[in-house]
C-alpha cells in the first residue's frame, strides 16, 4: 500500500489530507491520485463531457486586476462589444450542434446600459433556442463579474441559471496582492452568497501558481469551494500576460509546475466535492498541447469550445499563448470532440448537465 492509499480510501478529507495529496511528486503516486479521481468522477457523474459554448462578448472592463490582459489600464487592447444579434446567432449555432449550454463572458461592468444589454441578450437566447430537443432553451451561464443583488435577480428572471464568479484566491492577503485596493475579497464572497440565495448554480475557481501561493493556500481553496457549496469549478494555471503589472513574474520554468499542480487540484477537488462540474480549462492547453485531455483524465467533465466570432478573439487574451484563437467554431468543435474521444469519453448532446436541478421561483 502506498503512502497515499490510506488517504484515498476516505470519504471525508481533512486539511492535512488535502495538503498531502497536493504534495505528491512521484509519478506512480500521481497516477494513483489520477485513477482515483477518475473513478470518483465516473461514480458520481459518469463518463459524459459537457460542452458549454463560450462567447466572449465584450472585453470592456472597469476592473484593473494585476494579472489580467483585458484590465482597464491596458491601453494596447482594442475594445469591443458584440451585438445582441451576433450573440443570439452564436446561441442558435450552439443549439443546432447539440451543445445544450452557452457561456456569456465579458469584462466587468456595472453600468445600467451594460446590465440591461445582458438581461435582454439572455431573454432573447431563451426565446430563440426553445425547441423539442431543448424545451427550456439553452442552459445559460453568465460570467460578467460582481453586480448588485437586483441585477443578479434580473439576469436570473430573464433565464440565466448558472453564474461563474472566480474568487482567484481564497486567502484574503493573496487576493489583495493580485487586485487593486478597490476590489475586495469580502465583496466577491458576498456576491457568491447572494447568487446562491437567488437560486443560481454557482461556479468559482482559482489560479494555480500565483506569486507567493503555497500548497496550503491551494488546500484552503478547496475547502473554500466546499464551504461555499459551489456547483461548478474552473481552475487554471497562472500564465503571465506581458501587458500587466505581473509581467515581472514571467518564469517559463514555473509553467510545468503550475500545470502539474493544476491537474492535482482538479483531482483532489473531484475527490473532496465528488459531484461538482469541473472544467478542463483552455489555459491547460496553452502549456501542453494535450492539456485539456489531461484535465479530463484527472477528473474534469466540462469543456468550453470557443464560439466567439473569430474577428474578436485576439482582443480577449487574459493570458499569453491562448490557444484556439484562429479556429472557427466548427473546427473547434471537431477538434475538442476528437480530444474527448481520445481519452475514452463522450460528448453529452442536448443536455444542460447541471449538478442539481435549478430552483426557479
Amino acid at each position: 500500500m502506498s503512502i497515499i492509499s490510506s488517504i484515498l480510501q476516505k470519504e471525508e478529507f481533512s486539511r492535512e489530507d488535502i495538503i498531502s495529496l497536493l504534495s505528491i511528486e512521484e509519478p506512480e503516486l500521481i497516477e494513483e491520485l489520477r485513477s482515483e479521481a477518475e473513478r470518483v468522477l465516473y461514480r458520481y457523474r459518469g463518463p459524459n463531457v459537457y460542452f458549454r459554448g463560450l462567447v466572449e462578448f465584450s472585453n470592456i472592463c472597469s476592473s484593473d486586476c494585476y494579472y489580467c490582459g483585458i484590465r482597464k489600464s491596458n491601453s494596447q487592447v482594442e475594445r469591443y462589444l458584440i451585438s445582441k444579434e451576433e450573440i443570439v446567432e452564436c446561441a442558435l449555432w450552439c443549439a443546432k450542434q447539440g451543445y445544450g449550454s452557452i457561456v456569456l463572458q465579458s469584462g466587468e461592468r456595472q453600468d445600467k446600459k451594460f446590465t440591461d444589454f445582458v438581461t435582454d441578450a439572455v431573454r432573447s437566447i431563451k426565446k430563440a433556442t426553445r425547441s423539442e430537443r431543448l424545451p427550456q432553451g439553452l442552459g445559460i451561464t453568465l460570467c460578467v463579474g460582481e453586480q448588485s443583488r437586483e441585477v443578479y435577480q434580473d439576469f436570473f428572471d430573464a433565464g440565466a441559471h448558472r453564474y461563474l464568479l472566480r474568487i482567484e484566491a481564497s486567502d484574503k492577503e493573496l487576493f489583495s496582492f493580485i487586485h487593486p485596493s478597490n476590489q475586495s475579497f469580502d465583496s466577491r464572497e458576498s456576491c457568491l452568497r447572494i447568487l446562491k440565495e437567488i437560486g443560481y448554480l454557482v461556479g468559482t475557481g482559482v489560479m494555480i501558481g500565483l506569486p507567493g501561493q503555497s500548497l496550503e493556500h491551494l488546500a484552503d481553496d478547496i475547502l473554500f469551494f466546499k464551504k461555499a457549496g459551489v456547483d461548478m469549478i474552473g481552475m487554471g494555471p497562472f500564465i503571465v500576460h506581458e501587458q500587466t503589472p505581473f509581467s515581472t513574474y514571467k518564469d517559463e520554468t514555473r509553467l510545468e509546475t503550475n500545470f502539474l499542480n493544476t491537474l492535482k487540484m482538479i483531482a483532489v477537488t473531484r475527490l473532496v466535492l465528488k459531484d461538482v462540474n469541473i472544467a478542463a480549462t483552455t489555459a491547460l492547453q496553452a502549456i501542453q498541447h494535450d492539456g485539456r485531455e489531461q484535465g479530463l483524465k484527472f477528473g474534469a467533465n466540462v469543456v468550453m469550445p470557443q464560439i466567439t466570432p473569430e474577428k474578436f478573439r485576439k482582443q480577449y487574451l487574459l493570458y499569453a499563448g491562448k490557444p484556439c484563437i484562429d479556429e472557427n467554431a466548427e473546427l473547434c468543435k471537431a477538434c475538442l470532440t476528437r480530444r474527448i474521444q481520445s481519452v475514452g469519453r463522450s460528448v453529452a448532446i442536448d443536455i444542460w448537465g447541471d449538478r442539481r436541478p435549478v430552483q426557479k421561483g
